[in-house]
């Protein structure tokens, strides 16, 4: 017979529902570099889209975010994007492309993904997902089984996802 307790999980997953014209998601990109820093390889921050029909140009940063993804990139391309968020909602597409050649991609396969739509199905299918749990603004996070919605205040939301990472990776509080 084992004693022992049980054996902590080696990493956790965070999902995290979002869309780049979004200011709310804007202001979280801080709180997760600080869950990055933190748990490092330990929490899986995943980028899942949700965007909202009142931002005309999250579509198509979902999609140039995927290629970046593609391309090898895209938590950079996603943090570079959700920086100029306001910008984009004044300039689209032209300001999707030129962060892809600020960062070093092929920004003309960026703007080809664009048009052709190969990363449709991928933005689709997170979207419906999303829909599926109940999520309805972002940012949404995921973890644990737990959903924590984050369009109206970010306040609290990172010391709540720390708790359900601590217990998930069998951590005390103090890390």
């Amino acid at each position: 017979m084992n004693d022992s307790p049980p054996t902590p999980a080696t990493r956790a997953v965070l999902d995290v529902w979002c869309e780049l014209q979004c200011p709310d998601c804007h202001r979280a990109a801080a709180d997760l570099r600080a869950l990055r820093e933190r748990y490092g390889d330990a929490l899986e921050i995943r980028l899942r889209h949700f965007p909202l029909e009142k931002h005309r140009h999250a579509y198509a940063a979902a999609q140039a975010a995927e290629e970046a993804y593609a391309q090898g990139r895209g938590d950079e391309y996603v943090a570079a994007v959700l920086a100029r968020a306001e910008e984009l909602g004044r300039r689209g597409e032209e300001l999707l492309v030129e962060v892809a050649r600020e960062l070093g991609l092929d920004a003309e396969e960026v703007d080809t993904a664009l048009i052709d739509g190969r990363h449709l199905l991928a933005v689709d299918a997170d979207q419906a997902e999303g829909r599926a749990i109940g999520v309805t603004g972002t940012p949404t996070y995921v973890i644990g089984g737990e959903r924590l919605d984050g369009g109206r205040s970010q306040e609290g939301l990172r010391e709540r996802i720390e708790e359900i990472a601590d217990r998930l990776l069998g951590r005390d509080a103090a890390g």
